[in-house]
């Protein structure tokens, strides 16, 4: 009886002990001005504006925007060492757990812009369209040659992404069919490395977002061979027309205690935020979604 009390004591204690760990860090966070930001680098130049932008219109403040792929930004959320997950890609279901388990809230998903994945080719590629099916088996390496998709006779050189960004994962998922990648695919770490690899080899591909787009070929993408060929533009993705388009978002642990997490993540959502996005040329959130989006982060909070 006497083990069976000590046992009921001790795990009392414990999880006393991880609440008042856990209210320390709450409100240790209420007198903070600085907030950091961590994750997708599809999403580094935008985070990074939006933080330029931010602080020279509430001065005090400070928000440090860092990279590392959508799956290291969460990483860094889940272990309580960042305020704001960048990702590319939506949070899975075990990371999910992970949040509630930690620190007994639900994780709170907020869109923030709208992107296309291009796909790169060489400025000197005479291809200009490809089929979602031609894409997977170009980068499953069942088609290793360009001549098999309208190209010239030459070897197909293939550039990925490293498998903790939300791109590759994106990639895999919905052009792939979780398939794996070729053997041969040559991975980088970041869109710009891509696009720079692209840029210098005329038989090679890569894919990223549709802001990277500089020096080399974004080509235009159907859904089957009886499709029309869409252009990766902002009018294409917004509307949903082209085949490869997804949200990027913002991730929090519940609402965040500091206070200027919040007020950033509403500045954001704002009209002078979704310039932002704009400016940086990726695409803002339709006005009806974006008043929805706002709506459930606001009740996330009563």
């Amino acid at each position: 009886m006497k083990k069976a009390y000590l046992v009921v004591l001790a795990l009392a204690m414990s999880v006393v002990g991880m609440s008042l760990a856990s209210c320390a860090r709450r409100q240790g966070d209420e007198g903070k001005k600085t907030v950091s930001v961590k994750g997708s680098d599809t999403m580094v130049i935008l985070g990074q504006r939006f933080a330029e932008v931010y602080m020279s219109q509430h001065p005090g403040t400070s928000i440090q925007v860092t990279g590392g792929g959508s799956g290291t930004g969460i990483a860094a959320l889940i272990n309580g060492t960042t305020d704001i997950a960048q990702s590319s890609r939506p949070m899975k279901e075990s990371e999910r757990q992970q949040i509630k388990e930690k620190f007994g809230t639900d994780a709170i998903e907020t869109p923030v812009a709208l992107d296309g994945l291009a796909v790169y080719l060489h400025q000197s590629n005479p291809v200009n369209e490809l089929t979602l099916a031609q894409l997977k088996a170009i980068y499953t390496g069942s088609v290793t040659n360009w001549n098999a998709v309208g190209g010239k006779d030459a070897p197909i050189v293939l550039y990925s992404r490293e498998n903790s960004s939300g791109t590759y994962v994106y990639f895999k998922e919905h052009v792939l069919n979780n398939e794996d990648f070729a053997a041969t695919a040559q991975t980088l770490a970041g869109t710009a490395a891509v696009v720079n690899a692209v840029s210098k080899d005329e038989n090679a591909i890569g894919y990223g977002g549709i802001a990277y787009v500089q020096n080399i070929k974004a080509v235009r993408i159907k859904k089957d061979d009886a499709s029309p060929a869409i252009e990766p533009t902002r009018e294409n993705v917004v509307s949903g027309a082209y085949p490869i388009s997804r949200y990027l978002y913002f991730y929090t642990a519940g609402r965040p205690n500091n206070p200027v997490a919040v007020d950033f993540i509403r500045w954001v959502l704002s009209e002078p935020g979704q310039a932002v996005v704009k400016e940086v040329e990726y695409f803002p959130l339709p006005q009806q979604m974006r008043q929805r989006v706002f709506q459930q982060w606001e009740a996330a909070g009563q």
